[in-house]
């Protein structure tokens, strides 16, 4: 018996549950895992796993073998790439899961500077707002803004996106510029924003000089996605609160225009977010460490975009 191979077949199973998932993110046959995870038992001479036609749960030897082997396996880990990434070039499939808008218009114009400083990487990327399955789904790391509600997960701050209040010139036209966020309460439609997963709708937030304002707008449309949520918003079916890199241009151009100004909206923090009891490997290390650098670099990241002269304002 490969008892190495054995542990990392057992680990992953406990990980995502079932033998065929396992199988799959081991790119080994389901029997082989099987046999591994059997042969591993009869080594220790304890049950690691109960079994069922439906599940696959953890016994309490299992449980902790599987505490023991993560650590085993990260320090073995950890002891191979210490002698290694001083001579090799960091290589591999990096597995990523990020928002349409960031990869759109901050990462992806970027990353061919990356690429080109590693050449042996190869980029597999996720496009979504939703909630990430880091190990289910075999993800080296997600980039998600706002707050993580998963506290398993390890999450480094890299930076924040600034949002702005806008809407489109003809929206104002038909409904008013609000004055103060209450107006958005009355006679003014919102595009709601939800969480992915949920139904529930993000509320607006203001802060002014004296108060801090909260705001549940009416909305004939909702979306859990970005680039859908500013498509909603250009399309004039209401006012939207969204990331200055996305509505700098439509600003620049007349297609929006920003509302409230004197009301300032809190920044959303961008975190990158990885597995639980998960080694990073220098592919890892490596692109983690660039992408917090574009993100510095970026100012549409960090300012209010360029406010276009308010005698062009309709009222």
């Amino acid at each position: 018996m490969d008892q190495l191979t054995a542990m990392r077949a057992f680990v992953r199973v406990v990980e995502v549950g079932t033998f065929t998932r396992a199988a799959q993110l081991l790119d080994l046959p389901k029997p082989t895992v099987t046999k591994l995870i059997q042969q591993l038992e009869g080594h220790l001479r304890a049950q690691l796993l109960n079994r069922t036609t439906r599940r696959v749960t953890v016994t309490m030897d299992g449980a902790a073998y599987y505490e023991r082997a993560l650590r085993v396996l990260g320090e073995i880990d950890e002891l191979d790439q210490s002698m290694t990434s001083s001579q090799a070039r960091p290589s591999g499939r990096l597995r990523i899961d990020v928002s349409a808008s960031l990869a759109t218009d901050i990462i992806m114009p970027a990353l061919p500077q990356f690429l080109a400083r590693y050449p042996e990487i190869q980029v597999d990327m996720g496009l979504s707002d939703r909630p990430a399955d880091l190990v289910g789904e075999n993800l080296d790391l997600a980039v998600r803004a706002g707050a993580i509600d998963d506290q398993s997960l390890i999450a480094r701050r890299i930076g924040q996106m600034m949002l702005i209040t806008c809407a489109t010139p003809d929206y104002l036209a038909r409904h008013g510029t609000p004055r103060h966020p209450r107006d958005l309460e009355n006679g003014h439609l919102a595009v709601g924003y939800r969480r992915a997963g949920t139904s529930r709708i993000l509320p607006f937030t203001f802060a002014g000089t004296n108060e801090t304002v909260e705001i549940h707008g009416n909305y004939v449309i909702s979306l859990n996605e970005g680039t859908g949520y500013l498509a909603a918003g250009l399309a004039g079916m209401g006012v939207m609160q969204v990331a200055t890199f996305m509505a700098q241009a439509h600003i620049a151009s007349g297609r929006l225009v920003p509302v409230l100004t004197d009301w300032c909206t809190a920044p959303k923090p961008l975190h990158i977010i990885y597995p639980p009891n998960r080694h990073l490997s220098n592919k890892v290390r490596v692109f983690v460490d660039w992408l917090a650098e574009i993100f510095a670099a970026n100012d549409l990241l960090q300012r209010k975009p360029d406010l276009p002269s308010m005698e062009n304002v309709a009222a």
